[in-house]
């Protein structure tokens, strides 16, 4: 069986590449055709979301491979959600568009949904959600949202698979005093306040800082802006590779993110975890809420079982 897999691939987000390398390790028996926005080697072009990208013309070799699928799988990720531009919403309903007139199987898979700042991006979704035959979202708060649409496939609530990629790793857990922070490049005073308060408590005597996007200069220019702030010593570590991120991530005795994979990755290493969202009803948002309301004792467990759900339903359908 051959599925496109679309997602918010090649614009080097550390999160979605995990979740590409998800997909391709854990469904082997299907021939993934990956849409990139920056395509390498057998990968295809994103289907047109502008008007430049509609003039060059190298959607066409995808919408030929579209037609020659099965179907379209979107893969993970926050794809329909509008807090940073409503043309994300609308891109991707354009990829579920072109599934739907081809006649095509159109799965969407571990999908973070909302929330919508317009009336418009909320219509791009929930015209893509309700033309899907199947449907799995990562958080409580996605399954609320998809739940009043009327959907023609039941709605399935799971977990971000990559947990299931950082249980894999050989990690040395040893907790030590180190607390790690990941920032973003927008990354607000909320979160300096919070790292000043628990640098307070005595408990810490390093901060390691995780770059996620080392090469963006904003982020590079918030991470040297905050190690400078500090008191306590305190080390901007680059971050490439979900590799990188566990093996950081496993130093500290205490993780404060504002970023959603590295909180996937704290929780998969059973570290003590706070999370920072940026919006009210964000991913972060939900992550948190699902936190207070898992005990701590067996979430990892009953998290791992979530996604293992999700994924055996997923087979079932592929």
């Amino acid at each position: 069986m051959t599925y496109l897999l679309v997602g918010n691939y090649g614009v080097g987000n550390l999160g979605d590449e995990a979740l590409r390398e998800y997909f391709l390790r854990r469904f082997p028996q299907v021939q993934w055709r990956v849409v990139s926005a920056h395509p390498r080697r057998e990968e295809l072009p994103r289907l047109p979301g502008g008007v430049r990208s509609l003039f060059s013309l190298r959607w066409l070799r995808t919408l030929g491979a579209l037609r020659k699928s099965d179907g379209m799988v979107l893969g993970g990720g926050s794809l329909f959600t509008d807090t940073e531009s409503v043309r994300a919403c609308f891109l991707w309903w354009v990829h579920v568009l072109s599934a739907r007139v081809l006649r095509k199987r159109i799965i969407l898979a571990y999908q973070g949904i909302g929330p919508f700042r317009t009336r418009m991006g909320e219509w791009f979704a929930r015209a893509a959600v309700r033309s899907a035959h199947f449907i799995s979202v990562r958080d409580p708060l996605s399954a609320v949202r998809v739940r009043t649409w009327g959907c023609r496939a039941d709605v399935l609530e799971t977990f971000d698979p990559v947990l299931l990629l950082v249980e894999e790793q050989k990690i040395d857990l040893s907790a030590q005093k180190i607390l790690v922070v990941i920032p973003r490049n927008n990354s607000d005073a909320f979160l300096r306040e919070h790292l000043s308060r628990l640098l307070q408590s005595g408990r810490f005597e390093h901060v390691s800082i995780l770059s996620l996007k080392p090469d963006d200069s904003a982020e590079s220019a918030y991470c040297q802006s905050l190690r400078a702030s500090l008191r306590t010593p305190g080390t901007i570590v680059p971050v490439r590779t979900l590799h990188d991120l566990v093996s950081s991530v496993a130093r500290g005795s205490l993780v404060l993110t504002q970023r959603y994979h590295g909180a996937i990755v704290a929780l998969a290493l059973g570290l003590e975890l706070d999370v920072i969202p940026q919006t009210e009803g964000d991913k972060l948002d939900a992550l948190r809420a699902l936190i207070s309301e898992t005990p701590a004792h067996g979430r990892r467990q009953r998290l791992w079982q979530k996604v293992e759900a999700g994924e055996r339903a997923l087979k079932e359908v592929l």
